[in-house]
């Protein structure tokens, strides 16, 4: 049996971790708040006090953190990852982070005889519970395709994009995508609702026609429903809205639409929004347009 030293049981890595101990491998959590990780060791999982722990008798390493700064704690450190990882296991960063730090940390992985991958996810919290994630992972390929059943305990496909990295990148083009994608949605419904066209009917012809997208489908029926509950923050959102910013001014890549994005989830971020899903920058365009997105055309 392998065992998985899994950190960071957030709103994604929880469902995650809690898939691997239904596939029957040996699973080790830790967690900054350690009360998150009770109802993993109700189903199996022992916890760990420090990450070094975690990672130690681990034959490989998983972790799903918020940001750069707080991979950089759980990694760096004498209750580190990097300090607990054993010669020949394997590290999974599933967070997504900038190329730079997950290069770096590729590199310290290598001193210490393990491999490292930056391995970001695409699909937010109702994947993570069923197992459907998709990987795009930046490392050595012929060591990964060893590895990828972990991954594949946990998604659907596993999408090799080329060295360390590569991964990260890739998520940070994707998800530029994905902010301008939920900021087109709500723009739109918000000059539906405007002009008196009912939110539902809306919804369903977007859904219909040239402007669907896989974020009508996930978000279009929680801004009907008002459900601001989170599949993935808008605080997130922002932050990786922030890293792509800064990765195409490294490339010297135009992105006038990623700005735009950017600067609506940043009004959204002033108004108390970030800890609530992303599609709750509707309460943005409610409070500029003084209307309900949801109430065809209604007052606010």
């Amino acid at each position: 049996m392998q065992h998985i030293g899994f950190i960071g049981l957030g709103t994604m890595g929880a469902p995650m971790a809690a898939n691997l101990l239904r596939k029957g491998y040996a699973v080790t959590v830790w967690n900054r708040t350690a009360a998150k990780a009770d109802e993993l060791v109700r189903l199996g999982a022992r916890k760990a006090a420090t990450p070094a722990e975690a990672a130690r008798a681990a034959d490989a390493v998983i972790t799903m953190i918020s940001n750069d700064a707080a991979i950089a704690e759980v990694y760096d450190g004498e209750n580190g990852v990097l300090a607990g990882v054993r010669e020949g296991a394997v590290i999974f960063d599933s967070s997504t982070i900038s190329p730079e730090l997950a290069r770096r940390l590729a590199a310290d992985a290598r001193t210490r005889g393990a491999a490292f991958f930056d391995a970001p996810v695409t699909g937010s919290k109702p994947a993570a519970e069923d197992g459907t994630l998709v990987f795009m992972v930046g490392g050595d390929e012929a060591t990964l395709r060893k590895h990828e059943s972990i991954l594949l305990a946990m998604g659907r496909k596993v999408l090799y994009m080329g060295e360390s990295g590569s991964g990260a990148v890739a998520k940070l083009a994707h998800n530029a995508i994905v902010g301008i994608n939920t900021v087109a949605l709500v723009e739109g419904l918000a000059i539906a609702a405007s002009g008196g066209i009912n939110a539902a009917q809306f919804i369903e012809l977007v859904q219909s026609g040239g402007a669907g997208s896989k974020m009508a489908d996930l978000k279009g029926p929680k801004l009907l429903a008002e459900d601001y509950s989170v599949q993935f923050s808008l605080g997130l959102m922002l932050k990786d809205l922030r890293l792509a910013s800064s990765l195409s001014d490294s490339l010297n890549v135009p992105t006038p639409m990623l700005e735009a994005a950017k600067s609506v989830m940043q009004t959204g971020q002033a108004l108390g929004l970030g800890d609530l899903d992303l599609s709750a920058i509707a309460k943005s365009y409610e409070q500029w347009t003084g209307r309900k997105l949801n109430g065809g055309g209604g007052d606010k």
